[in-house]
């Protein structure tokens, strides 16, 4: 007799691993299986790291990029995808294509460019392509105050919240359809993320700002849960409104491993 169980949603990402398991591929395949979805990915970089910093970084060649994507998306399907860690405009090229070939949608762009450690995770090229070719395709943009400020070609990040919105709106008007700006950088006393959309009014995200240390792959859980939502078939406001909790719940739980930021802990969250 031959039994199988349903086929849960299936969610990509393309990103670069984490040997500490705390960020990047780890912690979006941990988020994507919490929520109860059929992880993939596409490896777009390796790199060797832990919590106190990223030792080396090898970029892997377009063509493999390009592959694994096919082998996932021309096999099981994609019901939502994501993208971190890409570090070159080749790869971003690639990817781009990619999302074209197979209509990789929704997709969520999380544009990595400075590791929790400070360390830098794409050129100044890669940040172009992407600013170029992805974020125009994309869904939702997720950055954080830093990384907002270098898509929107700002020197300094914003340091309020009408900066936030600034800011918000000049990414959104790369071609993004949605913005969601994070909030963990700024000085204040809430946590309130900001969501922008075309078309509609800006929608604020409270949330408690946690006193931990543990904070290694913050943006990467916040994003594959937003991606993992989206597969279910979530609206985007109800994918990140249940991501921002999801999130929040991670850091609570964060794991007290190594000499630097512990990680957030995906598996700690409540079940969504």
């Amino acid at each position: 007799m031959t039994v199988s169980g349903p086929s849960p949603p299936v969610a990509l990402t393309v990103a670069g691993t984490d040997s500490g398991g705390g960020a990047g591929i780890p912690a979006d395949l941990h988020t994507f299986a919490a929520h109860g979805v059929w992880g993939t990915c596409a490896v777009a970089a390796v790199t060797a790291q832990n919590t106190v910093g990223v030792a080396a970084v090898e970029l892997l060649p377009p063509g493999i990029v390009t592959a694994q994507i096919a082998a996932v998306a021309g096999d099981l399907g994609v019901q939502a995808a994501k993208t971190g860690m890409l570090g070159g405009p080749d790869v971003v090229e690639a990817v781009a294509a990619a999302v074209d070939r197979w209509d990789l949608h929704p997709l969520v762009v999380d544009p990595v460019a400075v590791s929790t450690s400070g360390a830098t995770l794409i050129s100044p090229d890669g940040l172009a392509a992407l600013r170029r070719l992805l974020v125009p395709r994309a869904d939702l943009v997720t950055p954080n105050l830093a990384e907002a400020a270098a898509l929107a070609g700002w020197s300094n990040p914003p340091a309020s919240r009408g900066g936030m919105e600034e800011v918000g709106r000049a990414v959104l008007a790369l071609g993004a359809a949605a913005v969601l700006v994070t909030a963990g950088h700024l000085r204040d006393p809430e946590a309130a993320d900001l969501l922008i959309r075309r078309g509609h009014d800006p929608v604020w995200f409270p949330g408690p700002r946690l006193d931990s240390r543990n904070t290694h792959g913050t943006g990467c859980v916040l994003s594959a849960a937003v991606t993992a939502r989206l597969a279910r078939g979530e609206d985007l406001l109800q994918a990140v409104e249940g991501a921002k909790t999801f999130v929040t719940e991670a850091i609570a739980a964060g794991v007290d491993l190594g000499a630097g930021p512990g990680p957030v802990n995906p598996s700690g969250s409540c079940p969504p």
